[in-house]
C-alpha cells in the first residue's frame, strides 16, 4: 500500500527525517508515536507531497508517488486530515463534508449522497447538526467531521495527524473506535500521534525520535514494553 524507504526530508535547510522506513498494509492500522519535535507532521506532509522528498524511496500501490501534487494524490486515494482539523467554519457540516469529494472527476451526485449517509451513520451527531457552521461545533465534533470529509473522498489511505489534541480522553475513544472500524472494512490507516491509548487499535507500531524510527513492533508488543515505550518518548 504505501512504503517508506530510508527517506529523508526537511524543511528549507533543517533536516528533519533520517533515513525513515515506515510501511502500511492494506486494511491495517499503523500508529507513529513521537513526542512534539520528532518529526511527525513532517513524515505525513511529505507522504501526502506538501513537504519535498530529499532521498529515499516513497512508494504508493508499489509505484513511486515522489513530486507528486498533493491533490494529484488526494484524487489516487492518498487522503490527508491535518493537525488541527481545518474545516471551514463558516460552511455547514453537510457543505464541509460534500466539498471533500465534490471535485473527484467522475463522482455523481448519487455516489456523494451516499457517502454522506454512510459519514452520518458512522458519526450520528453530524447529521443532527448538518444544517449547522462547522465552527459552530465542539472540538471532538469538528474532528468527527474533519474524518469524514476524508472519507468522502473514498481514500486507500487514510492519514491522520494528532486526531486526539485538545480532546477528552472519551472523545477520544469514540474517533479511535471509529479509525479501528476502518481498518476492518479494508481501509488502510496511518496514525500518527502522542497518547498511548492509540495503541490499543494498532496492528503495528513505530516510534520517531529526532526525525528517525527508534523502534519497530506489533503495537501489543509496545504495551508490553511500558518502560522502553517511556524511553523512547522521552
Amino acid at each position: 500500500m504505501i512504503a517508506l524507504e530510508k527517506v529523508c526530508a526537511g524543511i528549507d535547510r533543517v533536516q528533519i527525517l533520517r533515513d525513515v522506513d515506515i510501511s502500511v498494509e492494506p486494511g491495517k492500522l499503523v500508529l507513529v508515536l513521537g513526542a512534539n519535535g520528532a518529526g511527525k507532521t513532517t513524515l505525513l506532509r511529505v507522504i501526502s507531497g506538501l513537504v519535498p522528498l530529499w532521498s529515499g524511496n516513497l512508494l504508493f500501490d508499489s509505484k513511486s508517488i515522489a513530486g507528486q501534487p498533493a491533490h494529484e494524490l488526494a484524487r489516487s486515494g492518498l487522503v490527508h486530515v491535518p493537525q488541527g482539523r481545518q474545516i471551514i467554519p463558516t460552511l455547514t457540516v453537510e457543505e464541509n463534508l460534500v466539498i471533500g469529494a465534490s471535485h473527484l472527476p467522475g463522482i455523481t451526485q448519487e455516489t456523494i449522497a451516499r457517502r454522506l449517509e454512510a459519514e452520518y451513520e458512522r458519526f450520528p451527531v453530524l447529521k443532527t447538526r448538518r444544517s449547522l457552521a462547522g465552527g459552530s461545533l465542539s472540538g471532538g465534533e469538528q474532528q468527527m467531521l474533519a474524518v469524514s470529509r476524508g472519507l468522502m473522498m473514498a481514500p486507500k489511505l487514510l492519514m491522520l495527524d494528532e486526531p486526539s489534541l485538545g480532546l477528552a480522553p472519551q472523545m477520544v475513544q469514540r474517533i479511535l473506535g471509529a479509525l479501528a472500524g476502518l481498518a476492518r472494512s479494508g481501509i488502510s490507516v496511518l496514525l500518527v500521534e502522542q497518547k498511548t491509548m492509540a495503541l490499543e487499535i494498532a496492528d503495528h507500531a513505530y516510534v520517531l525520535k529526532n526525525g528517525a524510527i527508534v523502534h519497530s513492533a506489533a503495537a501489543s508488543d509496545i504495551v508490553d514494553h511500558t518502560e522502553l515505550f517511556r524511553h523512547y518518548m522521552s
